[in-house]
C-alpha cells in the first residue's frame, strides 16, 4: 500500500496529541507501518499546533512535506488555511469551523480573516467543513472537538465503527468513554 500522510493540526489545548494518538493506535491495530510525529508549536500560548501521521505498508519518515498530505484536519478553520499548502491536489481538508483568535487579532494588530471554508472551496480544494464544538457539547463536553472530527474523518477510511470503538477504549480513560463514544458517533453522522 501507498504511503498515506494526514496531518492534524489546531491551536494548543485542542487535543491535537490526543488525536493523532488515537489515529496511530488505530491504524497500527489495523496492521499497518505507521509513524507519528508531534510537531508542538507554541501550545501553551494558544499558538499553532501540528503533527502528521503517516502509514503504509512501510513508511520510513514522520515528516510530511508540502503537496504530501492525502488530508488535513483541523481544529481551526484558519489554521485549516494556514497548513493549506500541505494539502496534496485531489486531497480532503476536514475542519471544525470554529474560529480562534490568534495574538494579532487579539491584540488588534489584525483582522480574523472572513469567510475562510468558502474561499477554500473556491480554490478547488475539496473541504469538509462544520461546527465541531456545537456537537462535541451536544456529547457533553467542548473538550471532545477532536473526537468528533475523529468521527467525520472515518468516512474516509474503509475502516468499521468498531475498529475506531476499540482504539477510544484503548485510549480514552473510563469515565469519559462513554462522552467520547458520542462525540464520535455525532461526528460521523454530521
Amino acid at each position: 500500500m501507498e504511503t498515506k500522510n494526514i496531518m492534524i493540526v489546531g491551536v494548543g489545548g485542542q487535543g491535537t496529541l490526543v488525536a493523532s494518538k488515537l489515529l496511530g493506535h488505530l491504524l497500527l491495530s489495523q496492521g499497518y507501518d505507521v509513524k507519528v510525529s508531534e510537531v508542538h508549536g507554541m501550545s501553551q500560548r494558544g499558538g499553532s499546533v501540528v503533527t502528521y501521521v503517516r502509514y503504509g505498508d512501510k513508511v520510513y519518515s514522520p515528516v510530511i512535506d508540502k503537496g504530501e498530505a492525502d488530508y488535513i484536519v483541523s481544529f481551526e478553520i484558519l489554521e485549516a488555511a494556514r497548513w493549506l499548502p500541505y494539502l496534496k491536489e485531489g486531497g480532503t481538508i476536514v475542519t471544525n469551523t470554529q474560529q480562534i483568535d490568534p495574538m494579532p487579532v487579539i491584540t488588534g494588530a489584525a483582522q480574523y480573516p472572513e469567510g475562510l471554508a468558502e474561499k477554500i472551496k473556491a480554490a478547488g480544494v475539496k473541504i469538509d467543513a462544520f461546527d465541531c464544538l456545537k456537537l462535541a457539547e451536544e456529547a457533553g463536553t467542548a473538550k471532545a472537538v477532536n473526537i468528533v472530527l475523529l468521527g467525520r474523518l472515518s468516512h474516509y477510511f474503509d475502516l468499521d465503527d468498531e475498529a475506531w470503538m476499540a482504539s477510544l477504549e484503548a485510549n480514552v480513560p473510563a469515565k469519559f468513554l462513554e462522552m467520547n463514544k458520542k462525540a464520535f458517533l455525532l461526528g460521523k453522522n454530521a
